[in-house]
């Protein structure tokens, strides 16, 4: 291999990942103009969807041609685009759809964060009081459109998720369970749908389980599932044999985590089960697109709530200092992006 050779190949990865943003920002675009939803009839010329999306034709013509070299539109004959089996998962009607994660991901607020990565890397502290004053909860109280979007990329995510979990773990078990911190109800709808003996308890702040009543009612569960806003750093409802949290414990630095769970360990029974679902850091990080996924993230847990991802040790560590022990850990789904774990009051 020549010279030439073996430095130009790293330069043009490394450029790749430079302008990683740019790709990034052109999907959030295409969401937020619904273009996908557009193209879901068939091919369209940029001029048509200029129309409809109210954007300059020549400018919407050049972001359309960006979209075809990430492979989310295909440019076609007579200057018509058509949408991509990839593009097609940004359609707000599909059952795996990414729009609001894309929608989220993109929005002024996670770009800003992002853009102070650097203070939050000197500083080990969240972007979000530094940017805006209030921590990432706080700013959804007071911002509900960004809140349900939000709230709706949570879901969509969660309902793949709860898929995962159901395939995994049979809940028949248990009597009652309680979703700490549980959104809008997709995972706890999930779980007692596929468990006709158990009832529920849905947990969150008003500003998370805005839509949870609907969801629930949605899925025919209003009789078996109750909805209940509060604070998880205060109380959690008493006397059930399994709670659940999902997504929640990165959100908090050791600190707040351990509280989280000495509050549910206030809660529970000596029998009682507490499961976590969450990331699993690998003890080393490699070169691969998991790894890669796991990363990122922890750093988007640094910029935005303050938390973290931790590896199964550090889940261990602090299970311990809140008087928990983990029973197993079982990956979920195929891509094992997420994680069960299971565990006991000590």
């Amino acid at each position: 291999m020549s010279q030439s050779s073996m430095t130009t190949a790293p330069t043009a990865a490394l450029m790749q990942l430079i302008n990683g943003f740019m790709a990034s920002r052109a999907v959030y675009v295409a969401a937020e103009l619904a273009i996908p939803d557009r193209l879901g009839e068939g091919a369209k010329a940029a001029d048509t969807l200029a129309g409809e999306t109210q954007t300059d034709p020549r400018s919407l013509r050049r972001l359309l041609r960006a979209l075809a070299s990430l492979g989310v539109v295909e440019e076609m004959r007579g200057e018509k685009f058509a949408l991509t089996p990839l593009g097609a998962a940004l359609r707000s009607d599909v059952p795996d759809t990414l729009r609001n994660f894309a929608l989220m991901s993109g929005s002024d607020r996670v770009w800003r964060m992002w853009g102070a990565l650097s203070h939050s890397v000197r500083t080990g502290q969240s972007a979000m009081p530094h940017l805006y004053g209030v921590d990432s909860f706080d700013y959804f109280a007071s911002h509900p459109q960004e809140a349900r979007v939000f709230n709706q990329a949570m879901e969509d995510v969660t309902r793949k998720v709860a898929h995962d979990v159901i395939a995994t773990y049979d809940f028949a078990r248990f009597r009652t369970i309680v979703d700490v911190g549980g959104g809008n109800g997709a995972l706890l709808a999930s779980i007692l749908a596929a468990t006709p003996a158990l009832k529920g308890i849905l947990l969150d702040l008003p500003s998370g389980n805005a839509e949870a009543l609907d969801v629930i009612a949605a899925a025919g569960l209003a009789q078996r599932c109750t909805v209940v806003a509060g604070d998880f750093f205060r109380s959690v409802p008493e006397g059930a044999d399994a709670y659940i949290l999902k997504s929640v414990i990165h959100d908090w630095n050791d600190e707040k985590a351990i509280a989280i769970l000495e509050v549910c360990r206030r809660a529970m029974a000596t029998q009682s089960t507490l499961f976590l679902i969450e990331h699993v850091m690998p003890e080393r990080i490699e070169l691969s697109p998991r790894a890669q996924r796991m990363a990122l993230r922890d750093l988007h847990m640094l910029v935005g709530p303050g938390g973290r991802e931790r590896s199964e040790a550090e889940f261990d560590q602090l299970l311990a200092s809140a008087g928990f022990t983990r029973l197993r850990t079982s990956s979920l789904g195929a891509e094992g992006s997420f994680s069960l774990i299971e565990t006991s009051p000590i």
